[in-house]
C-alpha cells in the first residue's frame, strides 16, 4: 500500500502537524536520529581507527579525538535547523546553492564521490565482522572449503587461504535481509540496543584497567596535550596521514553530517513543524522541535565521544604498551589483545560478540542512511522521479541493500579492513570544509530570521568551520606527499 502524504516524512502539510514536548521528560522520548547516527559514528572508526590511532601513538592525540567529537556537532545541529525549518533534506538544500551543476548541483556530485570512498569502510566493516566470526566458529570454513573443493576448486582456494571470507559473505546478506525488511523506527530501534550495550561494556572495560596492570594514568592524559610533543609527531607524514583520517571519522564525520537531516525528516521534526508560514504559532512550534532537536543532537554527542574516549584508551594503553598495531587479517585478533591477556581468555567471545556488534550496526546504519542519500541525488540528478512516497521508499531500500554487497566486493578485493576505513576516513575527513562551508551559506542566506541561532552558536558555527578547514590545510598536502612521494 502507497505511503499516504500525510506519513511521508520528506512531504509538509497540515495533517502532519503535533505540537512540541513540553517537558524533559516527554522530549527524550522522542530523541531518535542522533542515536541512529551514535549507532553509525561508534563503529568501524572508534574499533579500528581509533584503537589503531592509540596503539602506535599513545595518547599523543587524546586532544584531537575530544575534538572531533565536539567541533563538528555545531555544524551538525545547524543543518538540522534548516532541514526543520524548510523540510529539505541535505542534498536537496545543498542543490538550491548557486554553482555549477550537470543535473544536480555540483555538491551532491561530491557528496558521491565521497560516498564512493567511502563505501570502503563498510567493506572494512564486513571484514571485520568476517575476522570475528571466524575466530568463534574455527572450524567452519575449513569443512565449507573441503566440501565444494571438487566442483568449486579456486573458490575452495581462497577460502583455505583467507577463512574470515565466508563470514563476511554471511554478514552482508544478513545486513541486505534486515535492510529489505525495515524502515526508520526498527533502525531507530535497533541502533539504540547496540549503542546502549556497546557503550557500556567498553566503557566498563577501560573502568578495570587498573586491575590488568595498564591503568591510565595522569602522566598519560597529559600527554594528550603536550604541545610539544605533539608538535615532534606531527612532523611525521604518516601521523599526519593517520590523525587527518580519525579527525574525519570520528565523531561526526561527513557522512553523518549528510545524513542527519535525512533522519530528523523521518522522525518527523518537519513535519510535525508543518510547512512554513507567518503564522506566528508556525514559529513557536518550529523552536519547539528545534529545542527537541538540539536535545537529540547533544544526547548522542555525550554518547558517542564517551565511547570513542574509551576505544581510543584502550588502544592507548594495552596495545600501545605491547607495541601491537591491528591491522591486516589478523586486526581482530590482535584488537583481542586489548581483553583477553589483560581480563582473562573468558573474555574472548564477549570481545567478538562486540566486535559483531560495533561493526554489523555500522553497516546496516551507513547503508541506509546512504540508501536515502542515493535516492535524494537520483531524483536530484534527473535519474529517477518519484510520483509518491512508496516510490521513493522502494528505491531507498533497493540503493540500501545494494550498498553492502558493493561493499563485500571492494573487501574481496582489498583484503584489509584497516586500510579501507582509512581511504574512506580521508574523503570524509577532506569533505568537511565543503560541507561547513555550504552550512554557513544556508545560515546566512536561507534560514527563515524568526529561527536564526543566537550569536554564540554564530560563534561556534565559525569556529568550526574555522578549525575544520585549517586541520584539512594542513594535513591534506602531508597525506599527499606520504602517498605520492614517500621517503
Amino acid at each position: 500500500m502507497a505511503t499516504t502524504q500525510a506519513e511521508d516524512p520528506y512531504a509538509l502539510d497540515e495533517l502532519g502537524i503535533q505540537q512540541p514536548p513540553k517537558s524533559l521528560w516527554t522530549a527524550l522520548a522522542q530523541i531518535g536520529p542522533g542515536i541512529i547516527l551514535a549507532g553509525s559514528i561508534i563503529g568501524s572508526g572508534e574499533l579500528l581507527l581509533t584503537t589503531g590511532l592509540g596503539a602506535k601513538y599513545g595518547f599523543v592525540f587524546l586532544w584531537l579525538i575530544l575534538l572531533s567529537c565536539v567541533i563538528k556537532v555545531f555544524v551538525q545541529t545547524e543543518l538540522g535547523r534548516y532541514a526543520i525549518s524548510s523540510g529539505k533534506p541535505t542534498l536537496t538544500a545543498f542543490d538550491s546553492i548557486p554553482g555549477p551543476r550537470l543535473g544536480a548541483h555540483w555538491l551532491a556530485w561530491w557528496w558521491l564521490v565521497m560516498m564512493s570512498a567511502s563505501i570502503f569502510q563498510v567493506g572494512g566493516m564486513a571484514g571485520g565482522v568476517g575476522q570475528a566470526l571466524n575466530m568463534v566458529f574455527k572450524g567452519f570454513s575449513p569443512w565449507l572449503a573441503k566440501s565444494i573443493s571438487s566442483f568449486l576448486p579456486v573458490i575452495a582456494e581462497e577460502i583455505t587461504k583467507r577463512p574470515e571470507h565466508p563470514w563476511a559473505v554471511l554478514t552482508t546478506i544478513a545486513c541486505v535481509l534486515l535492510l529489505a525488511s525495515g524502515g526508520y523506527k526498527r533502525i531507530e530501534v535497533i541502533t539504540t540496543f547496540l549503542v546502549a550495550g556497546v557503550t557500556l561494556v567498553t566503557v566498563l572495560c577501560v573502568c578495570m584497567l587498573p586491575a590488568t596492570g595498564y591503568p591510565i594514568r595522569i602522566v598519560d592524559l597529559a600527554e594528550g596535550f603536550d604541545l610539544p610533543k605533539i608538535f615532534q609527531i606531527l612532523r611525521d607524514n604518516v601521523a599526519v596521514a593517520a590523525a587527518f583520517s580519525a579527525f574525519g571519522i570520528t565523531g561526526v564525520g561527513a557522512s553523518e553530517l549528510y545524513a542527519y537531516p535525512y533522519w530528523c525528516l523521518e522522525k518527523g521534526y518537519a513535519r510535525f513543524t508543518g510547512p512554513r508560514s507567518d503564522n506566528p504559532s508556525w514559529g513557536e512550534r518550529a523552536k519547539g522541535w528545534l529545542r527537541v532537536m538540539f536535545l537529540d543532537a547533544w544526547v548522542s554527542m555525550v554518547v558517542f565521544t564517551v565511547a570513542t574516549v574509551a576505544f581510543y584508551a584502550m588502544g592507548a594503553t594495552v596495545l600501545h604498551r605491547q607495541d601491537l598495531d591491528p591491522k591486516g587479517p589478523e586486526m581482530i585478533k590482535t584488537l583481542s589483545k586489548m581483553y583477553v591477556p589483560s581480563f582473562g581468555s573468558w573474555t574472548e567471545p564477549y570481545f567478538l560478540v562486540a566486535v559483531w556488534a560495533v561493526l554489523f550496526k555500522t553497516m546496516y546504519v551507513s547503508s541506509a542512511s546512504n540508501g536515502r542519500l542515493l535516492a535524494d541525488f537520483f531524483g536530484l540528478a534527473n535519474f529517477l522521479s518519484y510520483q509518491d512516497a512508496g516510490q521513493r521508499q522502494r528505491w531507498i531500500v533497493r540503493f540500501s541493500c545494494i550498498l553492502p554487497v558493493i561493499a563485500l566486493a571492494l573487501y574481496l578485493a582489498f583484503g584489509d579492513p584497516r586500510l579501507m576505513v582509512i581511504i574512506g576516513g580521508f574523503f570524509q575527513a577532506a569533505t568537511l570544509p565543503i560541507i561547513s562551508g555550504a552550512t554557513i551559506y544556508l545560515r546566512y542566506r536561507r534560514m527563515d530570521k524568526r529561527l536564526t541561532p543566537s550569536i554564540l552558536s554564530d560563534i561556534l558555527l565559525w569556529a568550526a568551520f574555522l578549525i575544520i578547514t585549517a586541520v584539512s590545510l594542513y594535513a591534506i598536502p602531508q597525506w599527499a606527499i606520504k602517498s605520492f612521494w614517500p621517503k
